[in-house]
């Protein structure tokens, strides 16, 4: 929960206010309705001024910190490779594949489109010139950078919103405002910007709503609900890491749902009924709204990219043919037996292909092989890719043409060159034991003693039952008959036996996507075939609901297959202690450089006061254990709540990464960061400030005796006796600690703060990308063993 019931505080009130009566919630003798009574506290918040123009100031350094040097370097830097060619593929209209959700990219195009760009240039190299090609890349920058700007000024305001202390969040706010990974991210086109600004949204828009737990189904609690609802559904529709953002929200509407639950709970009972309503409202706010809203960007998607592109590979035939001018439906030709064809491996691109050498005797691991003709894989177009299709049950001779083939026909494929049938037989694969081996054999095996081992059987992908068998628009698995193994293929070579060509296996797992093959051409068709005279098909439609599905499929599949191997890849570990960077971009003739790292002073604060807080919540919890409660039951609750609910944000968003065998890089702990900066802000206050203010929750509240509701009334309930209800709205934190001395807490601040200001300016050449350091200047920014360029 975002901050407990005796930390929060109302924002800008006036000078004083009237006390109001509160009244506790009572229950019926049937239990099922409640009264829920309010009472607002003496106040003495004053306008706070200071907190204002702290905000001013903040935001003035952040705006100047992220667009400062903003058209430097006038060059393609690192991933907006990527997130540049998406949005001018917007642009134009065509379709393409990103293994991320839609929104970050949209807000890209819709800045190109806002400036009149067309989305000529399609980010091909790092290190492509900007201004050669005419490309807005002030424009595309200024977005990220314009969200990185207000991340700044939304972590200040959650801490205000928090109650903290001015000194505790201008700490917090300046952790990520002068960090220099937080910079970098922000000044290019990437999407991390609208992901960490989305995700600090959340986490203020729900510590607004939780304030508001003592006003329920008040407008403004609608409001701050939806308005979570909706920042969270951002952060999930720019990548899927935001499932991170849920859980964490999710987990304190969880602990609040479950102590409205409480019958004994301070403010009273509520009827089953009441907290049906609560729970609904949380699903339709937390739930509902988020998903809808994060369909409706895929609809957009969708909309806009009607055009053929280069995505279509990645969709299924029936998605392909709803693009206009897509090649596959164009150039699709139904095959007929007797047909020689080319077949490709969807993923891999290699054909199925065969030559005259065998097997070897035995492989390298000592196993044995059929010593059958090779058949393998082959990236580039041959003669011995061509293979004629054979009906089981042959034609009669003079009826053998103008058959089509169809799915579920039971095939034979004949290798043109060498004449020989495709077989697969109970024998392991040179390179998987558990996978069978494909080899050819002669006509008269095929036609005696092996007939079922050369059949395989057609299964074409989302078709109808005898649906026509197409070039390029068929995607279709190859099922042996007997043994309902797939064949299949991946990218490992096989050894110099086989001419590092690849290997070709059967698949038991017959389910799995990377079976699919589709055919390429026919070579043995006529130029003249009245075949080849192709009408002009009209674009098809496909429901919102499949072509959604579809697309999920195929972006969750090739996240997860983002597996290989990077140079700047990062462990989850290293993160937190800032070991490694990555190099965005060099420049050697002027030595400069672009290495995207963070502000090791303030990354190993923030760390370091983590760990701390672990350190407090162990050694308080070992110390109640034993019977010794060394802190106010106030300062815990706050501590758990408030500092908790920031720590188990930053936990949420940072270890799950430890189960992901994905690619990793250090961008993926900004959310944490941001987190992080949090607890050392909240942390820093608890240091100073463990006791509260006894004239912190104002004067006490002394029940009427007299009153039914009252404890002591002999009317009231017999089953429960209720505590005073907490405030709706509290005093500021500078009223709530205006008695202490604030000279310690500012002095520490100011300490941290000049540290941060000073890292932040060091590396400033390396996320700025000027200007160029010399070897002594490189060398003197390694504090730990970074991969920098210019060492030498």
């Amino acid at each position: 929960m975002a901050s407990s019931g005796g930390s929060v505080r109302h924002r800008g009130g006036q000078n004083s206010k009237k006390n109001q009566q509160i009244t506790s919630e009572t229950q019926s003798n049937d239990v099922n309705h409640a009264t829920v009574g309010k009472q607002k506290l003496e106040q003495a918040s004053g306008s706070e001024w200071d907190f204002k123009l702290t905000a001013v100031i903040l935001t003035v350094l952040a705006f100047a910190t992220r667009f400062y040097g903003i058209g430097h370097p006038d060059q393609v830097v690192f991933d907006e490779v990527h997130f540049g060619k998406f949005a001018s593929y917007y642009l134009e209209r065509q379709y393409f594949f990103d293994v991320h959700p839609p929104f970050g990219k949209l807000l890209f195009a819709f800045t190109g489109w806002l400036v009149g760009y067309d989305g000529k240039f399609h980010f091909e190299n790092i290190g492509d010139s900007y201004i050669a090609n005419g490309v807005p890349y002030v424009a595309y920058r200024a977005m990220p950078a314009l969200q990185g700007s207000l991340t700044v000024l939304v972590v200040f305001f959650t801490m205000w919103e928090s109650g903290y202390s001015l000194p505790a969040s201008i700490v917090s706010a300046s952790l990520v405002l002068f960090d220099n990974a937080h910079i970098g991210q922000t000044r290019l086109i990437l999407l991390d910007a609208t992901l960490v600004f989305a995700m600090s949204l959340s986490v203020l828009c729900y510590v607004r709503f939780y304030k508001l737990r003592y006003a329920p189904f008040s407008r403004k609690w609608w409001k701050w609900l939806l308005l979570t609802g909706v920042a969270m559904s951002c952060v999930i529709s720019t990548k899927y890491v935001g499932v991170f953002t849920f859980f964490s929200i999710g987990c304190c509407v969880v602990i609040d749902l479950w102590d409205l639950l409480d019958i004994n709970r301070r403010q009273g009972a509520i009827s089953l009924q009441l907290f049906a309503k609560h729970f609904a409202a949380r699903i339709v706010g937390f739930l509902i709204v988020p998903f809808f809203f994060y369909l409706f960007w895929f609809q957009v998607h969708f909309a806009v990219l009607y055009r053929s592109g280069p995505g279509d590979e990645f969709m299924t035939p029936a998605f392909q043919e709803t693009l206009s001018d897509n090649l596959m439906a164009m150039q699709a030709l139904p095959i007929h037996y007797h047909d020689s064809i080319t077949l490709r491996h969807k993923e891999t691109k290699i054909y199925l292909h065969s030559h005259t050498d065998k097997y070897p005797l035995r492989y390298d691991d000592g196993r044995v092989s059929s010593q059958g003709q090779q058949v393998t894989g082959y990236p580039h177009n041959d003669t011995n890719n061509q293979w004629e299709v054979l009906p089981v049950k042959p034609f009669a001779e003079k009826d053998k043409l103008n058959h089509p083939v169809r799915a579920g026909d039971v095939i034979k494929l004949r290798h043109t060159v060498t004449d020989k049938i495709l077989l697969s037989h109970d024998v392991a694969s040179p390179y998987f034991p558990t996978n069978q081996e494909f080899t050819a054999v002669s006509h008269e095996l095929a036609n005696g003693d092996r007939v079922n081992d050369t059949s395989f059987e057609l299964r074409i992908e989302h078709s109808k039952a005898k649906a026509p068998f197409m070039t390029m628009s068929s995607h279709f698995k190859l099922i042996h008959f007997p043994t309902k193994v797939a064949m299949w293929t991946h990218t490992k070579p096989l050894p110099d036996w086989a001419y590092k060509q690849a290997e070709i296996n059967g698949n038991k797992n017959v389910m799995q996507s990377s079976n699919i093959w589709y055919t390429d051409d026919i070579p043995s068709l006529p130029a003249n075939s009245t075949r080849r005279n192709k009408e002009t098909k009209k674009v098809k439609s496909l429901s919102f609901l499949r072509k959604y599905l579809e697309l999920q499929r195929a972006m969750f599949y090739h996240n997860n297959a983002l597996t290989s191997s990077h140079p700047y890849a990062s462990h989850p570990v290293q993160w937190p202690f800032l070991l490694r960077g990555v190099s965005f971009w060099t420049q050697a003739e002027t030595r400069r450089q672009i290495y995207f790292l963070g502000n090791p002073i303030g990354w190993w604060i923030a760390s370091s006061v983590l760990a701390v807080f672990a350190g407090i919540i162990g050694a308080d919890q070992l110390s109640l254990r034993r019977g010794v409660d060394s802190l106010d039951q106030r300062t815990r609750k706050r501590l758990y709540n408030s500092t908790g609910f920031f720590f188990l944000t930053w936990a949420a968003h940072y270890l799950p990464f430890y189960l992901m065998g994905r690619q990793l890089f250090l961008h993926h702990y900004l959310p944490s960061h941001l987190a992080s900066s949090l607890v050392t802000g909240a942390l820093l206050e608890f240091i100073f400030f463990a006791e509260p203010n006894p004239e912190e929750y104002g004067p006490k509240i002394e029940p009427d005796p007299k009153s039914p509701t009252s404890p002591t009334s002999p009317k009231s309930p017999k089953k429960k006796a209720f505590a005073p209800p907490e405030p709706q709205e509290l005093i500021t934190a500078g009223t709530r600690l205006e008695n202490q001395n604030m000279l310690p807490i500012w002095a520490a601040s100011g300490v941290i703060v000049s540290a941060v200001v000073f890292g932040w300016y060091f590396f400033s050449p390396l996320t700025y990308g000027q200007p160029g350091l010399d070897v002594k200047g490189v060398l003197a920014r390694k504090w730990l063993p970074y991969d920098l360029h210019f060492a030498k």
